[in-house]
């Protein structure tokens, strides 16, 4: 029996939550932090390194006042983060300016030429995220902020994924070659592939831009999953927390491959991480190229398994935005969707407002909506997002599942979930699958397990799973709605590739805004 942290970076705020490996959670501490856009730079998001150092402190001696425990009682601490959120470093770790956090997308251009350099180049391990590089991974912003900011460029020692860097000035660590890497960051968002000798290799990346000669040497580090340790709480940093120095911390990871884990996630589940934006996250006993999806690294989500990541750029922020234009909250707005049916508002919503992450991988992409009338309301919209949201993931569902990765069950995991049974039931009509709901929030669940793990209190994840995971609560498709989804579906999915994908065929939609009337008004009742 142990006493450990889980410690979680959203995209907003920081939550630690204290967990007793026989008794359960004891209690939680949240803190936010700013999120730092410009109104004239969509593309722009950052956050400070000091605002989230000074934030998991405030949040740990929340948890640990919520727990009503000593701090000396924690035997161990795990870090999860938001990714690809990149900070470049200079000597002893020092920050040489903001975070450019997971949804920054100034780096679109250096995305475009990364891809079109390593197609030139005929290099493999871009097979192994989809084909296409991201603004959302960790090269192409490196590269746009090596490229905007020359006057530091002498400086620069190297960069780190959040969840290193945390883990990394926790642990004391000041030295790059000394510190952790995380297979989960590296494998998924900075082209890392053990199999095919790690990082791409010098001459290709020079090939894409000159500024990043000799960025390959400066990614040194321990590369290792997060069954291994990154090392323990240091003298500086334990009275900071007010936990004991010399705590065991692993190697980090991404947020949502560890909120997989909390959610009991096995072999053959998908877990659909629905929070601002969705990461969809699978694990699978077999390693196969998957096309358009973000991620296939081995030992990623569970040490010994292949982790599979994909997802959408935006979910939550989408209702949030369709909240604010209407001068409400989405909690105000979604008081009356339980009355909602399936394809009432003739309203079709491709959700691509933060670009499309997952399988086109074009953060140039914007939000479509067909279908509009004089009489739609915000509420129409917001449940024609939600369905948006649930048709995207069933597209990325099924190329997934066409490539081997098996889909036994469906898991719908993160913070909204767990407060919006209406998105639950979209989700399973949909799908026409079940779709489970984790009975309490696991969010920070997953970093507990691996701190339990550091700590030595269970043997396997598994063992740990079966312990600490909450049971489920069952949305069935209801088979009406599916049949009507089944119908919109087919429209959806023409649409997404016609309009996603700059080669595609000429399409004929000339029966699109027809059918969606004839949905809207036999679910009115008024056909």
């Amino acid at each position: 029996m142990a006493i450990v942290a889980g410690v979680d970076f959203g995209t907003l705020s920081v939550r630690v939550t204290i967990v007793d490996t026989g008794r359960g959670r004891l209690g939680t501490g949240i803190t936010e932090y700013p999120l730092h856009r410009k109104k004239e730079d969509p593309n722009h998001a950052t956050q400070s390194h000091a605002d989230h150092m000074r934030a998991l402190g405030e949040a740990v001696q929340k948890a640990v006042a919520s727990a009503q425990i000593s701090g000396n009682q924690i035997a161990a601490l795990a870090i999860d983060t938001t990714g690809s959120s990149v900070i470049p470093v200079g000597e002893k770790l020092e920050p040489l300016g903001a975070y450019y956090l997971w949804c920054d997308h100034r780096s679109w251009r250096e995305a475009a030429l990364i891809t079109e350099t390593a197609r030139r180049c005929k290099l493999d391990v871009i097979d192994w995220c989809g084909g296409v590089y991201s603004s959302e991974w960790g090269f192409s912003k490196l590269l746009h902020w090596l490229r905007h900011n020359p006057d530091l460029r002498d400086r620069f020692v190297t960069a780190f994924e959040h969840c290193d860097m945390v883990t990394a000035v926790l642990c004391g660590i000041t030295e790059p070659s000394l510190s952790p890497r995380s297979i989960c960051a590296m494998g998924h968002k900075w082209l890392w592939n053990e199999s095919l000798g790690g990082l791409p290799p010098e001459d290709f990346l020079v090939a894409v831009d000159p500024g990043l000669k000799g960025v390959r040497e400066k990614l040194n580090g321990r590369y290792a999953t997060s069954d291994k340790l990154a090392g323990t709480l240091s003298p500086d940093w334990a009275p900071k927390l007010g936990l004991r120095c010399g705590i065991p911390i692993p190697i980090g990871a991404f947020d949502a491959h560890w909120d997989a884990v909390g959610a009991g996630a096995r072999t053959g589940d998908i877990v659909n991480v629905v929070g601002t934006s969705t990461c969809i996250i699978a694990m699978s006993e077999e390693t196969r190229l998957i096309p358009g999806v973000c991620g296939v690294v081995p030992g990623s989500v569970h040490p010994k398994k292949t982790g599979v990541e994909a997802g959408l750029s935006a979910t939550g922020d989408i209702f949030e935005a369709i909240a604010r234009r209407a001068g409400t909250t989405v909690h105000v707005l979604s008081q009356s969707l339980a009355s909602y049916s399936a394809g009432q508002t003739g309203l079709l919503r491709l959700t691509w407002d933060n670009g499309d992450r997952t399988v086109l991988v074009n953060p140039e992409l914007g939000g479509i909506t067909f279908g509009w009338n004089l009489a739609n309301t915000p509420q129409d919209e917001l449940f024609a997002a939600i369905e948006g949201t649930a048709f995207h993931t069933r597209v990325i569902l099924e190329r997934m599942e066409k490539f081997g990765v098996p889909i036994r069950r469906v898991i719908n995991s993160g913070g909204i979930p767990q407060k919006n049974m209406v998105l639950n039931q979209i989700y399973a009509n949909v799908l026409n699958k079940p779709v489970l709901i984790p009975k309490s929030d696991v969010t920070s669940l997953g970093s507990a397990i691996f701190a339990a793990l550091a700590a030595g209190a269970f043997r396997t994840i598994e063992d740990a799973q079966a312990a600490l995971c909450p049971a489920y609560r069952v949305v069935e498709p209801e088979p009406e709605a599916a049949r009507v989804y089944e119908d919109l579906y087919a429209l959806y999915s023409e649409l997404y590739f016609a309009f996603g994908k700059p080669d595609a065929p000429a399409a004929k939609l000339g029966n699109v805004l027809p059918t969606l009337r004839r949905v809207a008004a036999v679910a009115k009742g008024i056909a």
